[in-house]
């Protein structure tokens, strides 16, 4: 990241979008991972007034790794066994889903191949997921689940991570829906990091439309990671705010005056500790596309990984 071009980038007026959410897709394993996204999923739903899609993919890649490997003649029978477990388990987290327009789904095979079919058959507007994070061999793993989610996604993603915490954290959803009030989503800080790279113009309207929405602070944040340089010309901190500032449009309707913040270090550092100070309740960032793995677009996607597993808050990535 870094100050990275000359020339001024804005946004016109007209691009700040009125969030509409029709449709939301929460793809689950059942695992307590997945468990922990359930709440953000329902309390966007009723916000919004959203149908929320609940889809579980059978893998025969899972299946085999739960058997150890079996004939063909036996992997029938596991499968129907699967099949029929995880219909009970998708039915029991409908029943916990009352007052809200849902769909549910079990289907069989490559993960994102299915999940991509139930995207585009429901014009999915938004996709809910939980993602573990662990460190190892130097690389940071979210699960080849999120990881394809974030790839491919053709709409905004939602994670929660395994250090969502404080406000941030959505009290489970009640095992039925009389025994406790809902979950209700309220967003009180927003923290949109970028580093001016052409594809944030896509990014910064999802980030002031939801601040708009709830009425947050928001805050943006750009990070000088090469800053070495900074005394041998003029106005590169003056400049930064400028860019920051020109993100959001003056017709913008926000409650409050949003927060430009410079931060000069490691991106994923930074973004993570600002997020932190300002007790952020949603960080949102753009993500690298499948298609785009080469050149700096817009944060690297080893940053987004970064920032996704250690969040304090859940991530909103828009893929671009």
């Amino acid at each position: 990241m870094g100050v990275i071009e000359e020339k001024q980038i804005a946004i016109e007026p007209s691009k700040t979008t009125a969030i509409s959410l029709k449709n939301v897709l929460f793809a689950t394993d059942f695992s307590p991972t997945s468990e922990a996204a359930l709440p953000y999923a329902t309390a966007i739903c009723r916000r919004f007034g959203s149908t929320l899609h609940t889809a579980h993919v059978i893998s025969e890649a899972s299946l085999l790794l739960m058997t150890g490997g079996v004939d063909y003649v036996s992997m029938g029978t596991i499968y129907e066994d699967a099949h029929s477990e995880a219909k009970e388990k998708i039915e029991q987290v409908a029943a916990r889903l009352e007052g809200i327009p849902h769909r549910a789904y079990v289907r069989h095979g490559q993960v994102w191949k299915n999940l991509a079919n139930i995207i585009e058959e429901n014009e999915i507007d938004l996709i809910v997921v939980g993602t573990h994070g662990r460190t190892g061999l130097g690389k940071l793993l979210l699960g080849s689940v999120a990881e394809d989610i974030l790839r491919h996604a053709p709409c905004p993603v939602l994670t929660v991570g395994p250090k969502v915490e404080g406000r941030a954290k959505l009290p489970a959803v009640p095992a039925t829906g009389r025994d406790l009030a809902p979950p209700e989503l309220e967003i009180r800080q927003i923290l949109y990091a970028t580093n001016f790279a052409r594809t944030s113009l896509a990014v910064a309207p999802f980030a002031i439309g939801l601040a708009e929405e709830f009425q947050s602070r928001l805050a943006l944040i750009h990070v000088i990671e090469d800053y070495t340089q900074l005394g041998s010309r003029p106005g590169p901190i003056e400049d930064g705010i400028r860019r920051l500032q020109d993100l959001v449009p003056k017709t913008a309707a926000l409650q409050y005056t949003p927060e430009c913040i410079l931060e000069f270090g490691e991106p994923a550092k930074c973004i993570l500790k600002v997020a932190e100070e300002r007790e952020t309740d949603l960080l949102v960032l753009g993500a690298r596309s499948a298609e785009d793995l080469v050149g700096a677009t817009h944060l690297p996607w080893s940053t987004t990984h970064q920032v996704i597993a250690h969040a304090k808050c859940p991530v909103l990535t828009v893929r671009i």
